[in-house]
C-alpha cells in the first residue's frame, strides 16, 4: 500500500559538505504537496545530480494486492511496486514531530503547520516535511519502503 508518491525535484547535493565518500545528501522540494526532504542515497549505486526530477513513493508493503511484506526477498516470484522503479530501500520510522501551532503563528511565516518524520533505511537517514494532512498516514516504528524513479 502506498502512503505517499510524489514528483520531487533535487534542490542541493551535500548542503552541509561531503560527510561519506559513498553517501549523497540530497535536498529535494516535491511538486503536488510542497514537501521538503534530505535523503541519502548510495551514490555508488544510484547518482543523483541537482535539477533533476524523481518520482518517489513511500509504501508499507511492495505486494501489489496490499498483504503484508514477508520480510524476506524472494526474486522472480511475482510481479510488485518494486518493478515501477529503480532504487528501493527498506527502513523503520523512528520519529514524528510536529510544529507547536503558536510558534508557527508567531514566524508569520503564512505556511501553517509543519509535520516531520524521520525514517532509518539501514543508517542512510530520510526527514520528510510537510503538511500535516499528508503525513497523517505514518506511524512511529512503522517500516516503509522508499522507492524512486528518475523522469
Amino acid at each position: 500500500m502506498i502512503l505517499l508518491e510524489d514528483v520531487f525535484r533535487v534542490e542541493k547535493l551535500d548542503p552541509d559538505g561531503k560527510k561519506f565518500d559513498k553517501v549523497t545528501r540530497i535536498e529535494a522540494r516535491s511538486e503536488r504537496f510542497d514537501m521538503f526532504m534530505h535523503l541519502d542515497i548510495n551514490s555508488e549505486i544510484y547518482s543523483m545530480a541537482a535539477g533533476e526530477k524523481f518520482t518517489m513513493a513511500l509504501a508499507t508493503t511492495l505486494n501489489l494486492d496490499g498483504t503484508p511484506d514477508s520480510g524476506y526477498y524472494t526474486p522472480g516470484q511475482r510481479k510488485s511496486i518494486a518493478d515501477k522503479y529503480e532504487y528501493i530501500m527498506h527502513g523503520k520510522l523512528y520519529k514524528i514531530s510536529e510544529e507547536d501551532p503558536v510558534k508557527a503563528a508567531a514566524k508569520g511565516s503564512g505556511r501553517g503547520v509543519k509535520a516531520e518524520i524521520y525514517v532509518s533505511y539501514g543508517g542512510l537517514l530520510m526527514m520528510l516535511r510537510g503538511d500535516p494532512s499528508n503525513l497523517h498516514k505514518f506511524d512511529l516504528d512503522q517500516r516503509l519502503f522508499l522507492c524512486i524513479r528518475k523522469l
